[in-house]
Order: C-alpha cells, then sequence, then structure tokens
C-alpha cells in the first residue's frame, strides 16, 4: 500500500475509533445500564454522569498502563530471572553481577561526567544566547541558527561532528575541521580524537550541548521577557550596571525556570545513547548506561544484567522527573 494511503487510513480508523467507542460507550451508559426513564431517573442520571469521566479517560489509562506501567514491571521481572536457566527465579544476582562488571562502573562514572557538565553548559549558554539575543536587532535571526541543532536528530548530529573530528593520514587532506585547524597551527600530526580517554567524553559531550543550547535558549528567552520591565526601569535608575541587572535582578526572578531547564536537560543526559553509539560505540571508555543497557540485552543476550542496568536508568531518572514535574507545577501556580 502506498504510503500516503496507509497514513489517510489509519488517521480515519483512529479519529473514527475514538469517535465511536465515545459514542457507543455513551450510548451503552445511558440506554442500558443507567436508563434516564422509570421511577430511579434521578439517581440513574447521578449514577451515569459518575461515571461519564472515566469513560473519557479509559483510553488514555489503558495506553499508559499498556506502554508504561506494563513495560516497568515487565523489566523489573526479567531482572530477576535467569533466561538461560529456564526462567527462573535468581533474586539479585542479576544486580550483583552487573555491580561486579568494570564496564558497569565505567558507564556509570561517565554518566556522572555527562551529569556534571552538559546541563550546566547547555543551561549556561542558552541563558547567554537567551540574554545577548533579546539586545540586537536581528536577535530572532540568531536564535533562529541557535536553534535549528534541535531539529537535527541525536544520530544526524553524532555524523556531523563524527566529521568534525576526522583524522586523516598525515600525508592526506584533512576533512575534519579540528584536525585541520590543529595542523594549520603547528600540531605535529593529526590526532583521532574519538580514542584518547577522558577528552573523548567530552568530544561526545559538545554535541548534545550544541543541540540542547536551542532548547535552553527558548524557554529561558520567554522567562526573560516575562520579568517586569518596571523592575529593569527601577535598577537602571538606581545606577546599576547590565552585569548587576543580569545576575542580580533577571537572574534571581528566573531561578525557577532555569531550574526545569537545568533538570529536563539532565534527563535526557541520563538516556544518552544515540550520540555514545554513533560515534564510538561505547569503546575508548566511553561507555554509558544506556548503551551498556543495550549491550547486554542485544549483544550479549543477558536479559537478566540489561533488564537490570534498565532499572537502574530509572532509578536514577524518576526523582530528577519527580522534582521537576513538581518545580513547574509550582511554577504555574
Amino acid at each position: 500500500m502506498n504510503p500516503a494511503i496507509q497514513a489517510i487510513v489509519t488517521i480515519v480508523l483512529g479519529v473514527g475509533g475514538c469517535v465511536a467507542y465515545f459514542y457507543l460507550s455513551n450510548l451503552f451508559l445511558d440506554r442500558v445500564l443507567f436508563p434516564a426513564r422509570g421511577p430511579n431517573t434521578g439517581r440513574n442520571i447521578n449514577r451515569a454522569n459518575a461515571i461519564r469521566p472515566w469513560l473519557f479517560l479509559f483510553p488514555a489509562l489503558f495506553a499508559l498502563g499498556l506502554y508504561l506501567a506494563y513495560p516497568v514491571f515487565e523489566t523489573l521481572r526479567l531482572s530477576m530471572i535467569d533466561r538461560n536457566a529456564g526462567g527462573a527465579f535468581v533474586g539479585a544476582e542479576n544486580y550483583a553481577r552487573m555491580l561486579d562488571d568494570p564496564k558497569f562502573w565505567e558507564a556509570l562514572r561517565n554518566n556522572f561526567l555527562w551529569l556534571l557538565i552538559v546541563p550546566a553548559a547547555s543551561t549556561a549558554f542558552g541563558l547567554l544566547a537567551a540574554q545577548l539575543t533579546d539586545r540586537i536587532g536581528w536577535g530572532n535571526l540568531a536564535k533562529s541558527l541557535i536553534f535549528m541543532p534541535m531539529a537535527i536528530s541525536f544520530v544526524g548530529a553524532a555524523v556531523i561532528f563524527k566529521l568534525v573530528y576526522d583524522a586523516r593520514p598525515e600525508d592526506v587532506a584533512q576533512i575534519g575541521i579540528l584536525n585541520a585547524l590543529y595542523l594549520q597551527f603547528g600540531g605535529a600530526a593529526p590526532v583521532t580524537w574519538l580514542t584518547v580517554p577522558f577528552w573523548n567524553n567530552l568530544f561526545l559531550m559538545v554535541v548534545l550541548v550544541w543541540i540542547q543550547t536551542g532548547f535552553a535558549m527558548v524557554i529561558l528567552s520567554a522567562a526573560l521577557r516575562g520579568i517586569p520591565e518596571e523592575t529593569i526601569e527601577a535598577a537602571i535608575v538606581d545606577g546599576a550596571n547590565p552585569f548587576q541587572i543580569f545576575f542580580k535582578i533577571k537572574v534571581p526572578q528566573i531561578a525557577g525556570t532555569i531550574v526545569v531547564v537545568w533538570t529536563t536537560i539532565t534527563i535526557v543526559v541520563l538516556k544518552v545513547f544515540d550520540i555514545v553509539f554513533a560515534m564510538t560505540n561505547g569503546q575508548w571508555e566511553t561507555q554509558v548506561l544506556a548503551n551498556f543497557m543495550y549491550d547486554k540485552l542485544f549483544r550479549a543476550n543477558d536479559w537478566g544484567m540489561g533488564s537490570a542496568a534498565a532499572m537502574v536508568i530509572m532509578l536514577l531518572v524518576t526523582p530528577i522527573l519527580v522534582w521537576n514535574v513538581y518545580n513547574a507545577r509550582k511554577e504555574m501556580r
């Protein structure tokens, strides 16, 4: 079937299915379960009205249960069995094996390194870009250019930066910008940047910072525009310079938004997979938790340890997600 026709059929069936569900469920509720006629008319209407909201909530609750709650409990179950032993329950044995694996500790160490650098750098650059672009005439064009990387997939960005870090033999023209500049300014020989331990992690982080800076800029720019002009004018009248206005007036007033942006990027960092997979495949000491999980699940076919790694990622993400939701609701209030 033609993809366009298939898409149209899917949309029609999806929308039609929703309309049919709501129409038939309300009809069944009003005509069969609680008919609005007879001696108990008032009581039936009240009962129907009490149930009716759940009819609208049921599809969403069913989808959440099927695609969110069930995978979590199934992953927890898989983390406590040994598939190679016929699904025998082994308790925390998979977690113990994971803790004995040096690659797990390498992945955990790298993830914490990403957590320390990427959210801070992305938020700082986004805040700086938001402030500066609001002060120039062509600020909207600058914002569009900075935000543009958000339209690129993580894999696409990884391919772009893999070319930036590319290293060719010394007697061949360099297509990697970094090596071309390095040799131009007196470097002895091209460097395979992605194989240099520790520093290669920083080179990978640059990709995510490049992508997430646009996201941070857009949110923080909106927050900066929400600061009352009277506050800024009063500070200027009192003799405050631009740096004092920014750090002592603006930043404190948008602190809640900065925290939300920071935590949102933190969640993205904890789940980072595509960039590392596409650029180094976890080699040269660049392994992260998501790649460790992938290797165990789909390469080693060790579903127990892979599921245990997935649970660790979920446990790390959940408190930050709860904190993010709490702050978002606080901002709304």
